[in-house]
């Protein structure tokens, strides 16, 4: 069995959809769980700001019911703005609890990826993350993270719009 067999499954779907779109990086696995932009960055020994953390919504329909993902993709030094996000995506957002998350994109908290979702969200790129040449991400589990440059999200997601969705920095 190879080593990346011998990973969970949310980072060999990462790890082949990563191949798919010939993504030169492939998923590095940390000794270390990340399940925050800091510990990230700790572990990969980078800027705060070069995390590309993924941050889930629920986007409520017209009627109350949840509809769908949103999935907003910022730096780890930012903070989201609720109301840029929730004008972007067209809705009411709602709070993303573990159990939505991982129902709706396949992935636990802290190790949501970008790409290879159970069900594609509305995604958004916050456009701070473009002040860096390299950002790391989340790679299916919260040790797994890949390098990408900040314009490979735009591939990878499938055309996401950039947009500034974060609150001004502090």
């Amino acid at each position: 069995m190879s080593e990346a067999e011998d990973r969970p499954e949310g980072f060999r779907r990462v790890s082949a959809a990563l191949a798919e779109h010939g993504h030169p990086h492939a998923p590095v696995w940390l000794e270390v769980p990340a399940r925050t932009s800091q510990e990230a960055a700790d572990a990969l020994g980078i800027a705060l700001g070069q995390i590309a953390k993924s941050v889930v919504f629920r986007l409520k329909g017209k009627d109350g019911a949840d509809e769908r993902a949103v999935l907003v993709i910022t730096s780890g030094d930012r903070r989201v703005d609720e109301k840029k996000v929730a004008q972007l995506a067209g809705g009411a957002l709602g709070r993303a609890d573990a159990d939505f998350v991982k129902a709706r994109t396949g992935f636990s908290i802290g190790g949501v990826a970008p790409l290879a979702h159970a069900e594609p969200p509305v995604t958004l790129i916050d456009r701070d993350l473009f002040r860096f040449d390299v950002v790391w991400a989340a790679a299916g589990h919260p040790n797994g993270v890949f390098a990408l440059a900040p314009a490979q999200l735009e591939v990878l997601t499938g055309g996401a719009p950039v947009a500034d969705v974060v609150q001004p920095p502090a």
